[in-house]
């Protein structure tokens, strides 16, 4: 993916926050924040200025039961992934916590590749889910929705059903070009009737819509026999 995936560590030992922050973020491939109640965490979740892929989160908290949070979070329409860390690991612990929704549950002590290996799994998981939600450039991108939402001007830009997947595959690709042939056959199938001048025409109404200058493309980029998705292009952080 492209840049550090945010994800919330919620949790009352200090040490163990830092620690766990520290180790995510190494090789840069995610930006942890912390929280370490109940009231703080829902608090980050609900601020429009913050977004998190995924939530770890744990059960014995100083104003509440980590079940309970996770239980309301569902309820208020939270979709990302929510892994639960803690020292009870009895299975009517472990079933009480997937009921209240989270999708994971790991006892501590826990080995950090173990975290490591499930966070991506459950990652994986929701970003072929229809909940997923997308940063490319200065746009919002939802998939199910066929939308990209460029908040600064308030503006919506609606996309037709290939056109979505396009943009959804080059993301997935990590920055890396994908070729034409590769991108027809994952986007139209194993279609002989389709023809590379049928996906040309598609990207460069793709670019009509979300390049400021289509003529000059900072977003989606001809490379390598193929196309390449430069998510962080345009984007507030790349200035």
């Amino acid at each position: 993916m492209a840049g550090p995936r945010p994800l919330l560590i919620v949790d009352d030992d200090a040490a163990l926050r830092a620690t766990l922050a520290e180790q995510l973020s190494l090789d840069g491939e995610f930006d942890p924040a912390e929280a370490a109640t109940a009231g703080e965490a829902e608090e980050m979740l609900a601020s429009a200025a913050n977004r998190f892929d995924a939530v770890l989160l744990d059960i014995g908290l100083p104003d509440g039961d980590g079940r309970e949070l996770c239980t309301r979070l569902r309820r208020q329409g939270l979709k990302i992934p929510v892994i639960m860390l803690t020292g009870a690991d009895a299975e009517a612990d472990v079933v009480r916590g997937l009921d209240a929704g989270a999708n994971d549950y790991i006892a501590k002590p826990f080995r950090l590749n173990e975290l490591l290996a499930r966070l991506r799994a459950q990652l994986r998981v929701f970003d072929n889910s229809e909940d997923a939600v997308f940063l490319v450039g200065p746009y919002t991108f939802r998939p199910s929705a066929k939308l990209l939402m460029e908040q600064a001007r308030n503006r919506k830009i609606r996309l037709t059903e290939k056109e979505s997947a396009i943009l959804k595959y080059l993301y997935r690709a990590g920055g890396k070009p994908v070729g034409r042939q590769i991108l027809l056959n994952e986007v139209w199938g194993y279609n002989s009737a389709v023809t590379t001048h049928t996906l040309e025409t598609h990207i460069y109404r793709l670019r009509q819509k979300i390049e400021p200058d289509p003529t000059n493309a900072r977003l989606l980029l001809t490379e390598g026999g193929g196309y390449r998705l430069d998510p962080a292009a345009g984007s507030p952080a790349a200035g």
